[in-house]
């Protein structure tokens, strides 16, 4: 199977322009592509793993991949999937999170001389005259036609300010600078950003003309990379430090059945052939699949060792006969109001809190998890008919109940 035809056959190609001229590149090893990645965080999140992972599977394949720190774009931020303006950073607070990717990356991909670069568009971003970039690139973009692409469409009931209106040019400008200086061929990115993407294609053609050989690769990640990495509105992140390996492991352990396959597909190096075999699975078979995921995601971000210790732990606290043997309190009728009960609640009544106030401090810490998902709504509710099986409570790491409904 060709790296194209795997790519195809992991579902990760949302759409692209040049198909056959693509194949025939990438297969051959040919491609010097990119990927950007705005630093509007002090780590990478669980959302980046498609990127990293396609950027290796194509390394792997001989081509040379680009790691594009955003430092002059996040001075901007990205519009695409907001409704609101994001948190303006400082010089400072980019450049250390920058610094924090680069570390991050390095664990997926081989940064030794020749085989992938490590680029920040601040290099040239930043240097850029007002006058001289509207002269140069300005006439080359029509705003009827960026008023009508998705990442602005969605924003202007909201507001969309000057300042991220000028995001897509930047985006375009990126991929024109690498191309011309780098000999940047492709650029993959979220199917999100197609139009920005298409845009700095544009850019390149009409500045150094039709011949010019640069192409376009989306993901599919609106139904993917969006939702990927997140839970109770918070970000599941690479950094051991925000995210522990053994919450890591259980955030992978936890995703819905109709997407585990999907994940493994997409995100692991399992041989295509052994995924298909899973197709059949069902059942107590898809719990082996979530366990699949989560111990090869942990492993490659934490290590081996500490994908095995998260696996124990999870097996001892949820496998077979341990729940059998965990404290349980058992709510009865007047717990539940319109066969409803709130987190908090539950925290006071199975004894892991000794009040309400405390346990609203624990959820707001981000301290409480409920079947190993987080839990940082205060407001948060669980029907009974649910909790016929029970749910396992967490309060930090020690403590522990079982609640049965």
């Amino acid at each position: 199977m060709t790296i194209f035809d795997e790519l195809k056959a992991r579902g990760l190609i949302a759409q692209m322009t040049n198909e056959e001229e693509i194949k025939e590149i990438i297969n051959n090893g040919k491609a010097t592509f990119y990927i950007g990645f705005d630093c509007t965080a002090d780590s990478l999140t669980a959302g980046h793993f498609m990127a990293l992972t396609l950027m290796k599977r194509l390394q792997m394949a001989g081509n040379k991949p680009i790691a594009l720190i955003g430092g002059g774009t996040t001075m901007i931020g990205d519009p695409s999937g907001r409704t609101d303006m994001r948190k303006m950073l400082t010089i400072d607070d980019i450049n250390h999170n920058a610094e924090c990717f680069k570390r991050q990356m390095e664990r997926f991909i081989d940064f030794s001389e020749g085989k992938a670069m490590m680029i920040n568009n601040a290099e040239w971003l930043l240097k850029l005259n007002y006058v001289e970039l509207l002269r140069e690139v300005g006439a080359c973009f029509s705003v009827n036609n960026m008023l009508r692409a998705e990442c602005y469409k969605q924003r202007m009931a909201q507001g969309l300010s000057f300042l991220e209106f000028n995001y897509m040019i930047m985006q375009s400008y990126d991929f024109y600078y690498l191309y011309k200086n780098y000999g940047c061929n492709f650029q993959f990115g979220g199917d999100d950003q197609w139009s920005n993407m298409l845009g700095g294609t544009e850019l390149i053609r009409r500045k150094l003309g039709k011949d010019a050989n640069a192409m376009t690769i989306t993901l599919l990640t609106d139904s993917n990379g969006k939702k990927m990495g997140k839970t109770a509105g918070n970000a599941v992140w690479l950094d051991p430090n925000k995210t522990s390996p053994y919450d890591f492991y259980q955030y992978w352990r936890n995703v819905g059945d109709a997407d585990v396959l999907k994940c493994i597909r997409m995100l692991t190096f399992l041989p295509i052939e052994q995924i298909n075999e899973m197709d059949a699975w069902e059942g107590s078979q898809l719990n082996t699949a979530k366990e699949i995921l989560a111990y090869e995601l942990t492993k490659m971000v934490h290590g081996e060792e500490e994908a095995e210790k998260a696996q124990a732990s999870a097996k001892a606290l949820f496998g077979a006969g341990a729940q059998a043997d965990m404290p349980t309190t058992t709510l009865v009728d007047e717990d539940f109001t319109d066969g409803n009960i709130d987190i908090l609640t539950i925290l006071v009544k199975a004894g892991l809190v000794p009040s309400k106030s405390e346990a609203r401090r624990a959820v707001e810490q981000g301290g409480v998890t409920v079947d190993g998902e987080k839990v940082t709504d205060i407001k948060t509710v669980y029907a009974r008919e649910d909790m016929k099986e029970g749910l396992v409570i967490r309060r930090g790491k020690k403590s522990f109940k079982k609640v049965v409904g």
